[in-house]
């Protein structure tokens, strides 16, 4: 399969995190790797990965020189902006039947509106039973959310657009109360738990023990006459997820141990146990060093200290109708290469992290070496951009880390946009990065 029908295949079947694992797993095992935990010990050539509750993911090769010396990190993460359903959520407003929602990260709240949704998550009841839901996504049904006709919205359009769509109001429409008069009150809400208990084996309470994420419905699209765009959900961040970790899979005997760590939350601050603020890749470090020579605190340390990292995170690309808000020298463009970005954060680089030039002129041999086609940019103007991403929590161990990834147009929509060459440029960025010795 070659590499854009690939990562479009892996955008259609992983829209939330558990789905991306599993998809990155049965990737992973078909190139040979292994669970860590049903492995003793491990020699040069091995090839493991360490999960963390079905939401995040470490995997390695064994290099052939002792780990100490560091190892070649890809990280990215597998999170992105969405809609996710209340623990209570199931009520019928005046014959409507809605899910009630809270948005995850960061979004423009009016453009989630009148749009195809589906649901995508999994429901544990109380004797551990799991069921995995996705529904919405047929050609045949799917679930939306009402806006008010333009004819009656005077008063919502006096509103800043942060405002008009209030948060509490992204409730999601799945049924209608068809019957009228007495006794009829709740009978859509009845109707639609019947159907949910049919569906997927679950009642009302069960929705306080599920993940249920609501996520655009439909496939990603090649986008513009001549193909060379794509158009997709959740291309923030798996798009860099997606060819981390292909580069991964797609190199062998490298000197230097590979790790591709794929990860949860980075949208809301890489919080929880399943976040890039927390002890996952140190737990998971320590894994393979005590199957490699029994753990010992002073190797982790060196080892984290002397690894580098590309933080696979994407870029604001250029939009030439909103000029205004770039420094057009210093920023990225659709299908001009894979993006550096020296440092993230806003205004003054608040909360950033903060490329060394040692490190910086170390990548560019390589890219060059490699014929990678690149750009450096940051986000936006300096009054203007900014953002975060997972490197500051990787310097946090004295690695060498850089943020890199693809430029996106629209990011954080429901639909955003890459170029083609960018995804590729990406791909052969990242595996030029693993080399390096």
């Amino acid at each position: 399969m070659d590499p854009i029908t690939g990562y479009r295949a892996f955008l259609d079947n992983g829209k939330t995190e558990r789905e991306c694992i599993k998809e990155i797993i049965k990737s992973a095992e078909a190139k040979g790797y292994r669970n860590i935990e049903s492995v003793e010990s491990l020699k040069t050539g091995d090839k493991v990965y360490y999960v963390q509750y079905s939401k995040s993911i470490a995997l390695f090769q064994i290099g052939s020189e002792p780990i100490e010396n560091g190892m070649n990190i890809l990280g990215a993460h597998i999170d992105s902006p969405r809609l996710d359903v209340k623990m209570n959520p199931l009520y019928e407003n005046d014959g409507i039947v809605y899910l009630d929602t809270h948005y995850y990260g960061g979004i423009k709240k009016y453009q989630w509106v009148t749009l195809p949704l589906a649901i995508h998550g999994v429901v544990v009841k109380k004797d551990g039973t799991k069921s995995e839901i996705c529904i919405g996504e047929d050609d045949e049904m799917t679930f939306c959310i009402s806006d008010i006709l333009p004819h009656m919205a005077q008063e919502q359009m006096k509103k800043t657009a942060s405002e008009f769509i209030p948060g509490e109001d992204l409730d999601l429409i799945i049924g209608l109360n068809e019957e009228k008069g007495e006794g009829s009150k709740d009978k859509g809400k009845e109707r639609i738990l019947s159907l949910l208990s049919s569906i997927a084996g679950i009642d009302e309470k069960d929705f306080q023990s599920a993940e249920l994420e609501i996520v655009p419905a439909g496939k990603s699209k090649m986008l513009g006459l001549d193909k060379t765009m794509i158009l997709a959900y959740g291309q923030d961040d798996r798009v860099c997820a997606y060819t981390s970790l292909l580069a991964l899979l797609d190199t062998e005997n490298a000197k230097r141990t590979s790790c591709c760590i794929l990860v949860d939350k980075e949208e809301i601050g890489s919080v929880g146990a399943t976040g890039m603020d927390s002890t996952f890749l140190e737990n998971a470090v320590s894994e393979v060093i005590a199957r490699l020579s029994g753990y010992d605190g002073l190797k982790l340390r060196r080892t984290m200290r002397n690894s580098i990292m590309l933080s696979s995170d994407v870029n604001a690309a250029y939009d030439p109708l909103n000029a205004s808000l770039y420094d057009k020298k210093n920023a990225s463009t659709l299908g001009g290469g894979v993006v550096f970005n020296k440092y993230t954060g806003s205004h003054g680089k608040s909360g950033a992290s903060d490329a060394n030039a040692e490190f910086i002129a170390t990548l560019r041999k390589a890219m060059d070496e490699g014929s990678v086609v690149y750009q450096m940019s940051e986000m936006g103007k300096v009054d203007t951009g900014g953002g975060g991403t997972i490197a500051k929590f990787a310097a946090y161990y004295g690695m060498q880390v850089i943020d890199c990834g693809v430029a996106v147009l629209s990011m954080h929509s429901p639909w955003e946009i890459t170029a083609v060459s960018d995804v590729l440029s990406a791909l052969a960025c990242y595996k030029a990065f693993l080399s390096i010795e």
